[in-house]
């Protein structure tokens, strides 16, 4: 029985690729993350890797002079996870790598213009912590818990941060990192009733100032609020399906302490489904679609595979 809690587990854990929507391409992005609070036994680590393909329509910071502006990028990613305890809680900590390869494309000053970038995207390191829910477990104390709680309630919080170490030249005005620690502090819930599972997340980006934007100016860039639900169904031999919806607002920017009118919006959507293939192995596949609400952001499409294992 305990080999088919780690499959379930391998099943459960999420390697947040895609749906990873790209909003803006040198400014953030904003994801779509389901089963983000679900617990994993101590004492087990995951490692995945991932492949996402994103295109679509961008509207740009207007210094940009950019229009009919598209974008498309296949990026890949690596994901090591890992459980632990923080007294009798059960926190975690997970690094996310990407390397992107990425295509702009519109009318520059009335010239149409197309430039491509090759290399790693800023890295992500995640410490969580679920301070309501099941205590941190063993796979046979958690096998137990789950048959004798079918249903039951996590709270958690989180602090990420993007390092800015990704592909970026401040000569050029689209990048693939960003030159700016993001920092992302998150709560979140997860509600387990049967086969059926409930959660929703909000989380604020917070942005170091970019002193090196496009020949020696600064960027400033407030904050961005960020929301996202998620509704999943499990079904016979630990295949799952989840539909999720997000919302961001805000990440207004300042150049060189002049304002800009780019306050972001957008509507996220989103369907992903993973099942078993080999012992302790998964494999996740994921559509996701942005919509933007404001002046500045994107209309995109995207699609995604992923594999984890547990070791």
């Amino acid at each position: 029985m305990i080999k088919y809690l780690y499959i379930l587990q391998a099943v459960i854990l999420k390697i947040g690729f895609l749906i990873a929507i790209l909003i803006h391409a040198n400014s953030f992005s904003q994801d779509i993350e389901p089963r983000r609070w679900t617990s994993m036994p101590i004492g087990t680590n995951a490692v995945g890797f991932g492949y996402s393909h994103v295109f679509g329509n961008i509207d740009v910071d207007p210094v940009l002079q950019l229009k009919d502006g598209s974008v498309m990028v296949n990026s890949i990613a690596v994901q090591y996870v890992r459980p632990f305890r923080i007294g009798n809680r059960q926190a975690r900590i997970d690094v996310q790598i990407p390397y992107s390869f990425a295509k702009w494309e519109g009318i520059l000053n009335g010239e149409d213009r197309e430039v491509s970038r090759n290399g790693f995207a800023d890295p992500r390191i995640r410490l969580s912590l679920n301070f309501i829910g099941p205590k941190a477990m063993s796979p046979k104390e958690m096998q137990a818990f789950r048959k004798e709680n079918p249903s039951y309630t996590t709270f958690g919080a989180s602090i990420a941060v993007n390092l800015p170490i990704g592909q970026y030249d401040g000569d050029k005005l689209l990048n693939i990192g960003t030159n700016s620690v993001v920092i992302r502090p998150q709560i979140g819930m997860v509600h387990i009733w049967g086969t059926w599972s409930y959660e929703l997340s909000t989380s604020v980006f917070f942005y170091t100032n970019n002193t090196d934007y496009y020949v020696n100016k600064t960027k400033e860039q407030n904050p961005l609020f960020a929301m996202q639900t998620h509704l999943t169904k499990e079904f016979k031999h630990r295949i799952w399906t989840t539909i999720s919806f997000g919302y961001g607002l805000g990440g207004h920017s300042i150049v060189n302490r002049q304002s800009k009118n780019d306050e972001r919006g957008n509507l996220l959507g989103g369907l992903s489904a993973g099942m078993p293939i080999y012992k302790k192995q998964s494999l996740k596949i994921g559509y996701g679609t942005t919509l933007t609400v404001k002046d500045i952001g994107a209309t995109t499409n995207g699609f995604s595979v992923g594999w984890s294992s547990i070791f």
